[in-house]
Parts: C-alpha cells; structure tokens; sequence
C-alpha cells in the first residue's frame, strides 16, 4: 500500500487545513495510527518515502501545519508558534476521533511532541524524536535563522537542488544530484510564474526570528514528560542542533529512552537511511 488521500480539517481560528491520510492494510490495524510532524519549513512529504512503508501495519496521516504546504497561510504570523501548532493538531486528532497515537517528529515536530507529553502523555503510545532535544545549540538555531524566510527562486529543479546543496550540503555530505532533487521537491513546489518557490509561508520567520537563541525557555520537564512512553531519539553524527552532550543528558533523565546515531549525516536525518527505518519499525512494534 503505497497510497494516500488528501483530506483537511478546521483551525480553531478557520483556517483550512490539509493532512495526507495513509489508511493501512484492510482489516485490523496493527497498533494504534502514527501522526507524523515534519520541521520547521518542512510538510507532509518529508514523509513520502517512510509512511507507506510505516502503512502497511497501520494507518498514518502527514499533516501540513499551518503556513506550509497546501494547508492555508496564517493570518496573524504571530501564530506561527508551537503552542498554535499543538492546538490545530489537537483539532485534528479530535476530527479523526484519535485517542491513542504514535507520534514522529523532526525537529519542530519533535518538541511538538515534547509540548503534547506535558498536556496528554496517556494518549502517545510511542515518540520518534528526530534531531531535537530540550535544549538547542545556539550554532544551528543561527544557522537555520539566516535561510528560513529567504524566499529564494529558481528556474529549473536542477538550478533548486543545486541551491538547496548550497545550504544544506554540510549536513547531507557525498550525495548525489538526484537525492538534491528529491529534498528540492519536498521542500519547494512549482509556482505560478513557472520557477521553483519553497512551499511555505515566508512569514514563518518573524516569530522565529524573534528568539533569543541565549535565554532559551526550560524544555526539561517537557522532555522528561516523556517518561514511561516508548522513546526513541535519533540524531544526526554532524547535527549543529542536537549535541551528543544534550543526547546523553535526555537519556540520564528518561530512563528507558533509546537512542540512534546516524552517520554522515547532519540535522536532520531524513528517515529515509536504514538503520533509522529499522529503529523506528522496532519502536512502533511496543506501541500498543
């Protein structure tokens, strides 16, 4: 089953919201839905390649937050925080009549994550933290603060992998054109005057920008929320966002938590490498 529909649900402010639906094997499901949460700048087709493997067991739905995808743009970009994020997300598990779920989530996705623990940890039945922690090195916060909101354009998918390999290319080292391509077509979409465009809200960034990367709030006690739920973190051996010193200081204070390094790679894993895939399969199979 590699499928999947479009469907949409309703912002509590009334914005239109779309998620791709995974429906699953027919019959039973085997465990409770997976939601998946991409990054920062990211949609639902971070998850392309994981979902309908993840969707031969069971049912797993991709949204596109706000602001991203073909999801409808805020109109107040003071919205664009994780707290509006968790609440349109809610709305969404409650249209689908979602109790119990799996969650994975990539960076923004995972402290989304992180956040829903402290409101609801009864109803996660296992988290894939995907190159986050509760606290985030200064380094990557700047890094990802001089592109996002850039708004740049290309002519040709080409002409968008090479620039996306500018940017990202310490991150994903040794890659061929092709896998640039293919990020090219996850994060940029074809726009109306016929170039490449990145698929999201430029104003995203205004929110975002306003952080101070040097008085970051206490995320501890969101993490450790966490406790006693089936966890896994993965990080990337080059991410500039996740440090191995914040990795092993998450693992001390939520015992039971799992970790993976993945090599050669930077923040953020793509869930595409195998290793990342076998862990996550593993992770889901407790889910109950």
């Amino acid at each position: 089953m590699t499928g999947f529909e479009d469907r949409f649900w309703s912002s509590r402010d009334g914005l239109k919201l779309h998620f791709r639906d995974y429906a699953g094997p027919d019959g039973v499901l085997d465990g409770p839905p997976v939601v998946c949460l991409p990054g920062l700048t990211r949609n639902a087709r971070d998850f392309e390649r994981l979902a309908p493997r993840l969707a031969q067991q069971r049912r797993v739905i991709c949204p596109d937050m706000r602001g991203r995808g073909d999801s409808e743009y805020a109109r107040d970009s003071a919205s664009y925080n994780p707290v509006q994020y968790g609440e349109d997300l809610l709305a969404l598990l409650e249209q689908e009549e979602i109790d119990r779920f799996a969650a994975i989530g990539t960076s923004l996705g995972g402290l989304m994550i992180m956040g829903l623990a402290t409101m609801m940890p009864d109803r996660i039945a296992a988290a894939v933290i995907n190159d986050v922690g509760p606290y985030l090195e200064p380094e990557g916060m700047e890094r990802i603060k001089d592109y996002v909101g850039q708004g740049r354009s290309f002519p040709t998918w080409v002409h968008a992998a090479r620039g996306i390999e500018d940017n990202l290319g310490d991150a994903y080292p040794g890659h061929t054109l092709d896998f640039w391509i293919g990020m090219a077509k996850r994060l940029m979409m074809l726009s109306g005057n016929g170039r490449m465009v990145f698929d999201y809200d430029m104003k995203i960034a205004e929110p975002f920008n306003a952080y101070d990367v040097d008085t970051q709030p206490d995320l501890w006690p969101a993490w450790e929320a966490l406790s006693g739920v089936p966890v896994l973190v993965l990080r990337g051996e080059l991410s500039d966002l996740l440090s191995a010193q914040t990795l092993e200081k998450m693992l001390r204070r939520v015992p039971g938590a799992e970790a993976l390094t993945l090599p050669d790679v930077g923040h953020a894993p793509t869930l595409d490498e195998p290793d990342a895939v076998a862990a996550i399969e593993g992770l889901l199979a407790r889910a109950t």
